[in-house]
């Protein structure tokens, strides 16, 4: 049978869910129209018939009949004895149309012709994937894990479309075997090659976001509102929220009775430490509530320049800095505002900062990791115990206190 490439081409993808019949037929025609084309130099004159029921197609070739010895264009003319060997009452100015088989346009086209149309309909399936996970994207989706690799986990869903999991879109505490559900928000989707590329997120501070929509229900329906998150993926995250009907209390609903409804979200996030705080414009108490679990005495803010000195007592300076320094620096993202530390009572102290010039930057970040971010909040220590409590040399922290005091000695 002739058209035997194109039926055989055509069962391949005729049940492909991504292709309606219209535009099955649409690049079928496409595809041959190249073809003739490249056999003729023009396809304007030629009517493609296509049944895609049965695979079928028809190919005419219409021209017009000149006198013999007048034909200027052998595609678009055809000559009076060679119309009168089809029809022998074919008359000069009268139109041809004759049928063109497969075999015509040469052993090598037909498989050149098979080849681009299996490029085509896969070019098609790939500009929907695109398409459909365009539309997912902020959202989160599930995924089996296939493959895993040094610096990415590769993902299969459900139709077998391939989603990667990036190391640096990873919570650290995430380990996955072959065959594991993943969870995580659709980051980007592009492109490459005619390829799309789908990247999954589980470090996006959206994905947190996107959990409280999925698992709480007053969010879900709009009764409370996420405003803003800031995480450190793994370790720590602050959740504003608010709601526009005093009735709701925002927190309380968010987090459930003795943290009923947030430990799943918890425990999706390694054990993340998440604190939700209520929003308000009120700059001074959002920003008192942003340093929970901290007690704040009295707040100072600087509007122009976005900080805000914080003036809290000695037992509360390290809760407001937290561990590696996560609380403050959270604080700080979540109300836009540099926040600095000060200890109540130390109006005369100065800050380590200060000594910048004298003092490297790492190990005055040592001491802020302890709480420890004022000259005299360092010197009222023993020196065995910050040699305990940082990860500093002695004789470093002895350099330091040396230089402290000569602070105070002026």
């Amino acid at each position: 049978m002739e058209n035997l490439a194109l039926i055989d081409s055509f069962s391949e993808f005729k049940d492909d869910k991504l292709i309606d019949r219209v535009t099955l037929m649409a690049i079928l025609e496409d595809v041959f129209r190249n073809a003739l084309k490249k056999k003729y130099g023009s396809d304007d004159n030629f009517d493609i018939i296509i049944n895609p029921d049965k695979g079928d197609l028809e190919i005419w070739r219409n021209r017009i009949v000149v006198a013999d010895g007048e034909v200027e264009d052998d595609n678009a003319e055809i000559s009076l004895s060679a119309a009168r060997k089809i029809e022998p009452d074919f008359e000069i100015g009268e139109d041809v149309s004759e049928e063109v088989k497969l075999i015509h346009l040469g052993r090598r086209s037909i498989l050149a012709l098979r080849q681009n149309l299996i490029s085509k309909i896969h070019e098609h399936d790939n500009t929907n994937i695109y398409k459909q996970f365009k539309e997912l994207e902020g959202e989160i989706y599930t995924a089996e894990v296939h493959h895993i690799r040094h610096r990415a986990v590769i993902l299969l869903d459900d139709d077998g479309n391939e989603i990667i999991l990036p190391k640096d879109k990873q919570i650290p505490s995430d380990f996955f075997r072959k065959g594991d559900n993943v969870r995580g928000i659709i980051e980007s989707v592009e492109l490459k090659g005619n390829k799309p590329t789908i990247l999954m997120s589980r470090a996006s501070p959206l994905f947190l976001e996107k959990l409280f929509e999925q698992e709480i229900p007053e969010v879900f329906d709009g009764l409370i509102t996420v405003k803003k998150v800031v995480r450190i993926p793994g370790e720590k995250a602050k959740v504003a929220v608010d709601s526009y009907d005093d009735r709701i209390d925002p927190v309380g609903a968010c987090v459930g009775m003795k943290g009923s409804r947030i430990h799943g979200i918890v425990r999706e996030l390694g054990n993340e430490n998440i604190d939700v705080i209520n929003y308000t414009n009120n700059l001074n108490l959002f920003i008192t509530r942003a340093l929970s679990p901290a007690k704040v005495t009295s707040i100072k803010i600087d509007e122009v320049k976005k900080r805000a000195e914080v003036i809290l007592k000695p037992e509360e300076v390290s809760k407001a800095i937290g561990r590696g320094g996560h609380n403050i620096r959270l604080a700080g993202q979540l109300t836009g505002y540099e926040i600095d530390v000060l200890r109540e009572g130390a109006e005369e102290d100065v800050e380590l900062r200060e000594f910048s010039d004298e003092i490297e930057e790492w190990i005055i970040a040592e001491f802020h990791k302890i709480g420890l971010d004022t000259a005299k909040s360092v010197l009222e220590h023993d020196i065995n115990d910050l040699v305990k409590r940082t990860d500093l040399e002695e004789e470093t922290i002895q350099e330091v206190i040396n230089i402290l005091r000569e602070e105070f000695e002026e």
